[in-house]
């Protein structure tokens, strides 16, 4: 699969069949790949979505959706068990789609976005927690081998789970699964909060990663933030990583005071050019800071 990518959440949400025309689009812009979020069943026709994509000359990486309801954290042992059923249930969609990763944050536990305030933890339960995690981790990757595909764990920030923030938490909790078919993901954004540096971070994980995600401090179009990307995609080029790379523009269209930047919005406008100059400003930081051996 070519390097870079654009997720499709950012366009509409669910993602269905009518939403197949962005993928010529997509295409054209530069992007080599789709991350559609995993769909419900009934969402899409699998072998219908597949096709588009091919027609459309593009590959596809998926993004999990878990809750609090199918949570491999949860205090609760049918919640644990409904998430190790999504994980079988996200590789075998992967696999209809022929999609190779499927990621996010597996582990469940949101917090903020589920409605679930932050709150003290007895050590009792944080490994316990722990612990679960991991078997469910080690049982997604069984199914994930099953399938052919491979599942990557992106640490969140911290008001989004109290589970996974750091990089270095995620390799933690890497070399405790210990699966071949399991590793991370890791985005700019939530490093950009939660890591001492950014490059470090790469470094760290650089032997689990899987997947990246190359977004904004604000989560804006690539290039129009703070995120300095020539010392970023260097160190990428430094590690030898040669994986995909996808791009999640969110939209901030109203500044003005009281409007939440965290709600998704569809787009209002053709933003084919924005798309298409993000995808190559990647390329060519890509290109001058070593390329992909």
């Amino acid at each position: 699969m070519n390097p870079i990518g654009i997720i499709s959440m950012q366009f509409n949400r669910p993602f269905v069949a009518a939403d197949f025309a962005q993928f010529d689009r997509w295409k054209a812009a530069g992007y080599d790949f789709a991350e559609l979020l995993v769909p419900e069943p009934g969402e899409l026709d699998l072998a219908a979505t597949r096709r588009a994509l091919e027609d459309a000359g593009l590959g596809v990486v998926l993004a999990a959706r878990v809750n609090l309801d199918r949570n491999l954290t949860s205090d609760e042992p049918a919640k644990r068990q409904a998430g190790r059923d999504y994980l079988a249930y996200c590789a075998e969609t992967a696999q209809a789609l022929g999609a190779q990763i499927v990621g996010g944050p597996l582990y469940g536990n949101p917090l903020v976005f589920a409605g679930r305030a932050p709150h003290v933890v007895p050590e009792s339960l944080r490994q316990a927690r722990v612990d679960w995690c991991v078997e469910g981790l080690v049982k997604g990757g069984d199914a994930a081998a099953r399938c052919g595909i491979r599942f990557g764990v992106e640490p969140l920030n911290r008001f989004e789970t109290d589970i996974l923030n750091t990089t270095r938490q995620g390799v933690a909790l890497m070399l405790m699964v210990n699966h071949k078919s399991v590793g991370l993901v890791l985005d700019t954004f939530h490093m950009n909060m939660e890591d001492d540096d950014i490059c470090t971070a790469l470094r760290e994980g650089a032997a689990h990663m899987l997947h990246f995600q190359a977004n904004e401090n604000h989560r804006g179009y690539l290039g129009t933030g703070h995120i300095d990307w020539n010392p970023v995609v260097r160190t990428l080029a430094e590690i030898g990583y040669t994986g995909t790379i996808s791009l999640e523009p969110f939209r901030r269209r109203d500044e003005r005071i009281g409007i939440p930047f965290a709600q998704w919005k569809p787009p209002v406008k053709d933003e084919q050019e924005e798309l298409a100059a993000a995808c190559g400003f990647l390329k060519n930081l890509i290109a001058l800071n070593g390329g992909r051996k």
